[in-house]
Formats: C-alpha cells, sequence, structure tokens
C-alpha cells in the first residue's frame, strides 16, 4: 500500500497505536516488534478490540482485509509520521538535551496552551518509535508541536529531525549522560548539536541560553532567540524556585536551582510566541512535577525530594549542589548506580562520592553494584535488599532527603521506609 492510501486511512480518524492493551476504537493499530514480542501476532486481537485496520509485515499474518501487509511495519510508522508532518503546516518545537528534556517540554506545553491548542510528546516517548507517534497524535485542531528527542548514540537526533522537521529547537544542556554510546563528553555534544545543524541547513530558528557558553559558540551562525536576560531574574530556591520576569514575581512548585533554567526556556519562548505576561504566570505557577521527576512529599517525619526518574553525573552534580543550599537543619541523601556511563563509570562515580564529601550533607546512603566499589567513609549498600534492610532498623526524622538515581534502581521503593 502506497503511504498516501495509507494516510487516507489514518485521517478519517487521526489514531495510531502499537499496544493492544490500550487499543482505542477506529485506530490503526500498527504490528511493531521488540526483542521479547511480535506485534503481528496481535494484529487479529487489535481488530477485535476495536482498530480499524492492522498493519503487519509477516505474510502469514493478513489473513483478512482489514489487516495490510506492509514490508517494514517500524519504517511505514515513520514514513506515514513523516507525511503527516508535512501535511500539519504548523510550527513544531525540537527539543533535546542531556538533562531536563521532559520537564522543560511540560513548561513549555503548559505555557503554550494558554493560547494555543497545542501537542506534545507524551511523557518521554522521545526515541525512533515515540517521536512518530507524537507527530500522530497531532490532528488538523493542533496549532503547535512540541517533539522531544532523546539519543544515546550519534546521527539519533539527525535521524529524528528528519521526521519531525522541527521549525524551532531547543538543547537544554549538554552533560555526562549516555558516555557509554557517545563515548565522551565531546560526543554528546556533536550528538545533541545535530539539532543546530538541521535547523541551520533549513534556515530556522533555535532558543538559546546565553550563559551556556556551548549552546553560544555552536549558534553562531544561526537565527536565535535568547532568553531575556534582562527581564528574567532568579530569587531563591527554598524549596522551590521563585523568579522575577517583567517586574513581576512567579513562584513554581519545581525545587532545584538547576529547574530555574528549564522555567526560563518555557518564559522565552512564550514570550516569543506572544502569550501574555499573565498566561506565562499562570501556567509557570500551575505546573507541578510528576513521576519521580523533582516531586516533593511531606511525610509525617521527613521532607522527600524524589528525584528517582534518571540520573547522569551532571544531573546528580546539580541535584547535589541545589540540595545542599537548602535551608534545612539535617540532611540525608540516598543515591542509587548511574548507569550508561561504559569505562567512565568508575571515575564518575567516585567524583559523585567526593563531592557528597565536599557539600554540608549530614548523611550519604550508596546505593547499587558501582557506588559499593567506590572508596568513601559513607554507608554502601551493594543492593536494594541490602539498603532496604538497613532502613527498616534505622529511624530517620526531621530530615530533608534527596532519593536520586538511575531509573534501573527504582528508588522510590525506600519511601514506605521513610514516612
Amino acid at each position: 500500500m502506497k503511504i498516501e492510501d495509507l494516510y487516507t486511512l489514518y485521517s478519517k480518524n487521526f489514531i495510531v497505536d502499537t499496544d493492544t492493551r490500550n487499543i482505542r476504537k477506529n485506530t490503526l493499530f500498527f504490528a511493531l516488534k521488540g526483542d521479547n514480542f511480535n506485534g503481528n501476532e496481535f494484529a487479529k486481537d487489535a481488530l477485535q478490540l476495536g482498530a480499524s485496520y492492522s498493519i503487519v509485515d509477516e505474510k502469514e499474518y493478513k489473513t483478512s482485509d482489514a489487516i495490510i501487509l506492509v514490508d517494514n511495519v517500524l519504517e511505514t510508522l515513520q514514513k506515514l509520521a513523516k507525511y503527516h508532518r508535512k501535511q500539519l503546516n504548523i510550527p513544531i518545537i525540537g527539543l533535546t538535551g542531556s538533562n531536563g528534556k521532559t520537564t522543560t517540554k511540560e513548561l513549555i506545553h503548559c505555557v503554550l496552551s494558554e493560547k494555543y491548542t497545542t501537542t506534545a510528546t507524551k511523557g518521554n516517548l522521545n526515541n525512533h518509535i515515540g517521536v512518530p507517534l507524537t507527530l500522530l497524535s497531532m490532528t488538523p485542531k493542533t496549532e503547535i508541536g512540541i517533539v522531544e528527542m532523546g539519543a544515546n548514540h550519534l546521527k539519533e537526533i539527525a535521524f529524528l529531525c528528519t521526521i519531525c522537521e522541527p521549525d524551532f529547537g531547543y538543547i537544554t544542556n549538554f552533560g555526562k549522560a549516555h558516555l557509554e554510546g557517545f563515548g565522551s563528553l565531546e560526543g554528546v555534544i556533536k550528538g545533541k548539536s545535530e539539532l543546530y545543524n538541521y535547523l541551520q541547513t533549513h534556515h530556522k530558528t533555535a532558543f538559546v541560553n546565553p550563559n551556556d557558553g556551548i549552546q553560544i559558540e555552536k549558534t553562531k551562525q544561526l537565527k536565535t532567540v535568547p532568553f531575556k536576560t534582562v527581564e528574567l531574574h532568579f530569587l531563591e530556591v527554598n524549596p522551590f524556585v521563585k523568579l522575577s520576569y517583567k517586574n513581576s514575581t512567579i513562584q513554581s512548585n519545581l525545587i532545584g536551582t538547576y529547574n530555574y533554567t528549564n522555567i526560563a526556556a518555557a518564559i522565552t519562548i512564550g514570550d516569543y510566541l506572544e502569550v501574555s505576561l499573565e498566561k506565562i504566570k499562570k501556567a509557570i505557577e500551575s505546573y507541578t512535577s510528576t513521576n519521580n521527576r523533582s516531586q516533593v512529599i511531606k511525610t509525617a517525619s521527613n521532607t522527600i525530594i524524589l528525584d528517582a526518574y534518571n540520573a547522569n553525573p551532571s544531573s546528580m552534580k546539580a541535584a547535589l549542589e541545589s540540595f545542599a543550599v537548602l535551608k534545612e537543619p539535617h540532611k540525608t541523601v540516598i543515591l542509587g548506580d548511574m548507569f550508561e556511563l561504559g569505562e567512565n563509570s568508575m571515575k564518575e562515580h567516585q567524583a559523585i562520592v567526593d563531592l557528597t564529601c565536599e557539600l554540608p550533607i549530614d548523611t550519604v546512603f550508596l546505593v547499587g553494584e558501582h557506588f559499593s566499589r567506590t572508596h568513601t567513609e559513607s554507608q554502601q549498600f551493594k543492593s536494594f535488599k541490602e539498603l532496604q534492610n538497613h532502613l527498616i532498623k534505622t529511624e530517620i526524622k526531621k530530615h530533608a532527603i534527596l532519593i536520586k538515581g538511575s531509573r534501573g534502581m527504582q528508588l522510590e521503593r525506600v519511601l514506605e521506609l521513610l514516612s
């Protein structure tokens, strides 16, 4: 089937699904494959659950006219998204970076939604599957799209740009994330800057943090919109970020000085796209972080900062330094291993351990295979079970507690032990 013909079917409802557990009525079901599953096997089930058509790439599963056979389901999904992008004819903001992508994307979404019908990446569906799904979630009612793009190797951002064709781009920062795939910080910078390369080639615009030297250097040949540093001012964080914009005080629900930059980006983009000050203020002040990202949880005994969605050396350092300046009498940190660091792993874990020794933090718990091999006087636990056993016997009261680690560590499990 030609992509134009498939688009005709898609455009009847503008719905696409890839998981029969969450199937929607009149959707197109794309039978994707993974390491442990074959979506082709569920093509018939999808139809019975309400899908209009199922798209498969194995001939034996084409058992009815409602099952469409293609050469490759994933490539067809990507081609359909690219075709849809060209029909949308709306501005799209492409977003990437080492840290803060999802929070920044949500903030931009909140701000722009005050004026426009805006569609943004859901959660962190930001890879070669998530980006096409994000585009295909945009309908003729969408006025602005926001597409988060993630990568752990070179050429990935470049590829994702060919699908979403951003009119605007923003890179949150360049940090020590996915070093195993990128090889080095220089590799990270090169990989993330593929967004800049696309913007330059296609004469598009980059939003830029003027305090980030790498951003300034990499965007010399681009049309840029810098943060409004004359009108934007950081005021304090204790624990939430407070700032002023055009002489109006904005009290956010986000912790950490690092979130000031994320807020500044959303304000700059909102201002450029003519969202009023009143609506920008309303959006920022109403946004609350979820999904284990810099959440503040008040219990009967402690104040917990749960930042356990992910971690890398750059985000870990930023979180620790921000936590250390809080005006709290007693501070405890629970740090879990950082993954995907390759041969840099031991050096980076040791650097974080050394940093904890320099900061005004009372107690440090280190959890995981990597942290357990560092040199330190802090308490080390090779597994979560070991930490759990220790906390069951240890009373922690009237402390501010930072919990941070990579997603695979699932450190949010300690919450029930800290009530």
